[in-house]
Formats: structure tokens, C-alpha cells, sequence
């Protein structure tokens, strides 16, 4: 393991959910949550592999947003394949953290709020911060550093990619490197967020998205098992790991190029392409026949997400352009986007202004 990444040495007994879990353990345990309205109990399976040498404690989770499947796919993966075995310290794996969301389908808890804009939570506040509060309580502590699989939202698809703090915590940036994701990405922290609860008790959080909602990215899921082995060899936890097949491509900003008019969405681009700024990168066209309208990139960069839906509205997020230029533009003044926009202002946009606004956009999906 590199000197330039200081862990600490997993504990002799680690303390779980009332468990005693000594080294060399394997250990699945499950946090009680609550109940469904039924009367069944919702509780959060967690799996412990433990070396008997000591070592750092790493967190794999996954499901936070419950729709987001690719993540947990990728932690069942490693369990069923018997992967996670540490030549050192210690792995906690989560394969879903929002229970209530995966059984809906759903992003959210059943009252409409968001786990990940939650932390560090409340014993006695909403459903949402209940559970982020038994994570902080129960799994926090023990943990030096973490891996969060999310997925892109409904419709909108993330190339496999690493979002965290760049260049302002070494760790971190060395992290990110060791995974070494297709794109890294610089990611503010956001408020209520688990990666932010995580920094200020000086814990290592970094984020892997890959895919849309609700489907399963192959090529995602592979670059994730890829990376997490990486991420486990530079720490010391494993022997051997996967070379990645090229460099990560390291974007400091990114801008979200949304719909100025309502229609068909038709895209010229795919995951990956590098777009100039000018080119035609897809149409919005009306559905009879009347109106199509070109759309040109404001930006250079290249296509990190992208919106699989055909029917869009005015604002809607067309693709994400990951940019790996230093001089700020109009874009970067936008505010960022979310999962839920506000609503719209009566305002229409300047004529003069480019056919799509864009927005910066680090955390979409997390």
C-alpha cells in the first residue's frame, strides 16, 4: 500500500449491531429498520468479511436509491463469487441500503424523501432520516473508506464513472485513482449527503455511477467489480487486479444541456463521444411534421449522460458534457440540477441565448 494513504488498523473485535465479530469472521447480520404498515419488518442486511490481519475497513454499499440496480447487482456479484475475501482488514458490504425503495421501485422512501439528502439523520425525524441516522450509528464508525454504487436517473444514463472531491484531499484523489473509473469526475459536496456526513468525520466516500434506472449496465457493472478490486489492491486487501484498459478521463466541470423546446428528442451522440463546441450533437423536432430544430453544443467535452427518453419538455436534461477545460463559461453560473427541478418561471429565455441552457451537474443520480 502506498505511503501516501494512511489507514487505520481495523479493531480487534469489531462491534456490529450487538455482535462481537472477531477477525477472520465472515458475519451476515441485519439492522431492523422499522415495519411496513402490515406489520413486516424492513431490515438492512450486512455482510462482514473479516481478515485476521489488521487492516482497513472499507464500506461497499449500494441501493441507497432503491431504483438503482446496477450497484446492488455489482455487490451481489462479489458475494455470490465469493470475491470479498481481504488479505487485510476488513469488508462491509451492503448490497441495499433503501429497502422500502427497491421493493417500489422508487428512488425514495414512501414519504417522497430522498435518503441520500438525509444524513447524518434523526432517531425521530422522517422515515428518510431514520434510516440514514441507523447507518451513521451502526456502520460509520467502524469504517475507513467507502465506495457508493449509484445509477443515472429514470431515463438517463451514466457512463460508468467515478464522482468525488478533487483535488483538495489527497486521499481521495488517490482513491479515485486507484479505482480508475472510464471518467472521474469532480463533485461538490452536497448537502445531507452521505459523502458529506463521511468527510466531516474524515472518512473517504467516493461515488461510482454506471447505467439508468431500473436496467442493468453489463459493461457498467464489469468496470465497477474492475474498480473495486483496484481500489482493495492499492489499500492493501487484495493480491491481484484487473489493469484498466486506458486511462480515466479527469473532468473538472461538467454542464447538463437541457431542452429549450419541447418535442421529439432524436440524439446524434452515444456514451463516451467527445463532442467540439458548434456540433450538431442531436434535433428536437415537433410531433407532426412541422418544426425540427438543430441542437448545437455551447461546450467541448465529452458525453458523460444521456437522456434515452424521446418526448421531452422545455428544461428537460439532454445529455451531460464532462469537460476537461480550465476557463469558466456562461454555464457554470447555472444553478445545479437535480433529481426534482423546481418548478418552472413564467421567464422565456433570451433569443439570443444558445438553443439549450445548460447547468452544472456533478451530483445527478447520487
Amino acid at each position: 500500500m502506498p505511503d501516501s494513504v494512511t489507514t487505520a488498523l481495523a479493531p480487534v473485535n469489531l462491534l456490529l449491531n450487538g455482535l462481537t465479530i472477531k477477525p477472520g469472521e465472515q458475519v451476515l447480520t441485519r439492522l431492523v429498520i422499522s415495519r411496513l404498515p402490515s406489520g413486516t419488518v424492513i431490515d438492512i442486511p450486512v455482510h462482514v468479511f473479516r481478515s485476521q490481519q489488521p487492516g482497513p475497513t472499507v464500506l461497499l454499499m449500494a441501493g441507497m436509491h432503491g431504483d438503482e440496480v446496477n450497484g446492488i447487482e455489482t455487490i451481489r456479484r462479489l458475494i455470490r463469487r465469493d470475491m470479498l475475501q481481504p488479505l487485510r482488514g476488513t469488508i462491509i458490504a451492503i448490497p441495499i441500503l433503501n429497502i422500502y425503495g427497491f421493493l417500489n421501485f422508487s428512488r425514495e422512501v414512501p414519504d417522497g424523501k430522498d435518503v441520500n439528502r438525509s444524513f447524518p439523520g434523526n432517531p425521530r425525524g422522517s422515515l428518510a432520516s431514520r434510516v440514514a441516522h441507523r447507518f451513521m450509528r451502526e456502520i460509520m464508525p467502524l469504517i475507513d473508506y467507502g465506495i457508493d454504487f449509484h445509477t443515472g436517473g429514470a431515463t438517463r444514463a451514466n457512463i460508468p464513472q467515478i464522482r468525488c472531491l478533487l483535488q483538495q484531499d489527497a486521499e481521495t484523489d488517490a482513491l479515485a485513482a486507484a479505482f480508475c473509473a472510464p471518467f472521474t469526475l469532480h463533485a461538490a459536496l452536497r448537502p445531507g449527503s452521505l459523502r458529506e456526513a463521511a468527510m466531516q468525520l474524515e472518512k473517504r466516500i467516493i461515488v461510482f455511477e454506471t447505467g439508468e434506472s431500473l436496467r442493468l449496465d453489463e459493461n457498467g457493472i464489469d468496470e465497477a467489480i474492475a474498480g473495486t478490486f483496484r481500489l482493495l489492491q492499492h489499500l492493501g486487501m487484495v493480491a491481484e487486479a484487473a489493469l484498466p484498459a486506458r486511462p480515466s478521463v479527469v473532468c473538472m466541470r461538467s454542464s447538463w444541456l437541457r431542452a429549450r423546446y419541447a418535442g421529439l428528442f432524436r440524439s446524434h451522440v452515444h456514451l463516451g463521444d467527445y463532442v467540439e463546441k458548434g456540433q450538431v450533437y442531436g434535433t428536437v423536432s415537433d410531433p407532426y411534421g412541422e418544426r425540427s430544430v438543430r441542437l448545437e453544443a455551447p461546450v467541448a467535452g465529452y458525453i458523460i449522460g444521456l437522456n434515452h427518453m424521446p418526448v421531452v419538455n422545455q428544461g428537460d436534461a439532454l445529455v451531460h458534457v464532462g469537460r476537461t477545460d480550465v476557463t469558466p463559461t456562461r454555464l457554470d453560473l447555472a444553478a445545479p440540477y437535480d433529481e426534482k427541478p423546481a418548478l418552472p418561471t413564467d421567464a422565456e429565455p433570451d433569443e439570443e441565448e444558445d438553443e439549450l441552457d445548460g447547468e452544472d451537474e456533478l451530483n445527478h443520480g447520487e
